[in-house]
C-alpha cells in the first residue's frame, strides 16, 4: 500500500512539475499565434459554450480541453468531428481513445481549412490566381488514474500552418488534473493549456526567426449533476493567467471583465445518458463578437445529442455576431460494441 501510495505521489509530483516552465509564457500572454485551437473541437464543446474542463462522461474529445478528462469510458472510443464558418471555413477532427488498465491514452488530428482566397494587390483589386491557408494540430495525450477520485493527463501536441508559401511549426503541451465525488455528481478541472512557442516562424527579421508563443489559457471549471433531476450546471472559469481580456483599449467595467472569464452552461441529461440537450453562454463572445445597436444573440450556444443503437450523433449551433455562426457535427462509436 505505501509503495502504490508514493508511486502516486510521483505521478501526480511530475504533472505538477511540468507546469513550472510555463511561468515565463504567462507573464508575456499577450501575444501569441495558432488562435485555432481555441476552436471547440466537437459538437460536445461547441454546445458547452466552446470550453469545457470538468466534465468527464466517456466523450473522447472532452481531452482536447483536459487531458485528465480521458476516462475508462473512453476505451476505443472514435470520433469524427465536422463544423462549417461562414466564407467557406471548414473545421475537422479524428479522434480515438484506447486504455490499459488505469492507463488512458487518445490520438486525435484537428484540421482547418481557410478555403481558396485571392490574391490582390495593396488596394484590394484582385490581381488572378488564388492561394490557400491550413492549420492542423496532432495531439497525443496520457492520462492516469490516481485512487477512484483523482487524474492526471498530459498532451503533446505538434502544430503546422501554411499560409500561401508562408508556413510555421510550433510543439505545444497541455497538462491537468481532474476530481470528482464517489457518486459523479461533483466533478472539478483544472487544466493549463498550450504551453510552448513556434519553433520555426512565419517569417525571418534581422536577427532570425520572428517566433512567438501559443495562446496560453489557464482553465477552471466545475459541475454539479442533480440527484433527482436530469440536470447539471457548468462553469468554466479561462484565461485565468491574465486580467484584461479586452481586444483593444476600451473601457470595461470590473464585473463585465469578471463575467468574460465565464463560461455558463446547462445540461439536460437522464441517467440512461441516451441523449441530451445543452445551452450555454459565453460573455467574452456576446461582448466582443456583438453588433453594438443591432439585437444578437451572440455568445449563445445550443446542443443536442441522441444514441442510436451503437452511435451517438450531436449536433451544434452557436452565433458569434448577428451574421456569422457556425454549425457542427460529432459522430463517435465505441467500437468494444462491435466486439462482442
Amino acid at each position: 500500500m505505501k509503495n502504490m501510495l508514493r508511486k502516486r505521489l510521483y505521478i501526480l509530483s511530475f504533472v505538477l512539475l511540468l507546469f513550472l516552465p510555463a511561468n515565463a509564457q504567462i507573464e508575456g500572454a499577450g501575444s501569441s499565434v495558432f488562435h485555432f485551437m481555441g476552436l471547440p473541437a466537437s459538437a460536445r464543446l461547441n454546445a458547452l459554450g466552446g470550453e469545457n474542463v470538468s466534465i468527464a462522461d466517456g466523450d473522447v474529445s472532452m481531452a482536447y480541453m483536459n487531458p485528465a478528462l480521458l476516462t475508462s469510458e473512453t476505451d476505443k472510443v472514435l470520433q469524427l468531428n465536422f463544423a462549417y464558418y461562414l466564407a467557406g471555413t471548414m473545421f475537422g477532427s479524428a479522434m480515438y481513445g484506447h486504455n490499459w488498465g488505469d492507463n488512458y491514452f487518445s490520438a486525435s488530428i484537428h484540421y482547418l481549412d481557410y478555403g481558396k482566397m485571392d490574391y490582390t494587390d495593396e488596394w484590394g483589386q484582385i490581381t488572378g490566381g488564388t492561394f490557400t491557408a491550413k492549420d492542423m494540430c496532432v495531439h497525443f495525450t496520457y492520462a492516469r488514474q490516481l485512487g477512484p477520485m483523482f487524474r492526471v493527463g498530459a498532451t503533446v501536441k505538434p502544430i503546422f500552418s501554411v499560409y500561401e508559401h508562408y508556413t510555421s511549426f510550433a510543439l505545444g503541451a497541455d497538462v491537468g488534473g481532474h476530481f470528482q465525488t464517489r457518486d459523479s455528481l461533483f466533478q472539478m478541472g483544472l487544466a493549463l493549456r498550450n504551453i510552448g512557442w513556434q519553433l520555426k516562424g512565419f517569417y525571418e527579421e534581422d536577427w532570425g526567426q520572428h517566433t512567438e508563443m501559443l495562446p496560453l489559457n489557464l482553465e477552471l471549471g466545475m459541475s454539479l449533476r442533480l440527484a433527482h433531476a436530469p440536470l447539471r450546471f457548468s462553469v468554466t472559469m479561462h484565461n485565468l493567467q491574465r486580467w484584461n481580456l479586452a481586444p483593444w483599449e476600451e473601457e470595461v467595467k470590473w464585473y463585465d471583465m469578471l463575467f468574460r472569464h465565464t463560461i455558463w452552461a446547462l445540461d439536460i441529461v437522464p441517467k440512461s445518458e441516451k441523449f441530451y440537450l445543452t445551452v450555454s453562454y459565453n460573455h467574452r463572445r456576446q461582448a466582443e463578437m456583438a453588433i453594438k445597436e443591432v439585437s444578437s444573440m451572440a455568445g449563445l450556444g445550443l446542443g443536442a445529442g441522441l444514441k442510436i443503437k451503437k452511435f451517438r450523433l450531436g449536433l451544434a449551433y452557436s452565433q458569434y455576431s448577428k451574421s456569422n455562426f457556425t454549425l457542427q457535427a460529432s459522430l463517435s462509436t465505441d467500437i468494444n460494441q462491435f466486439l462482442k
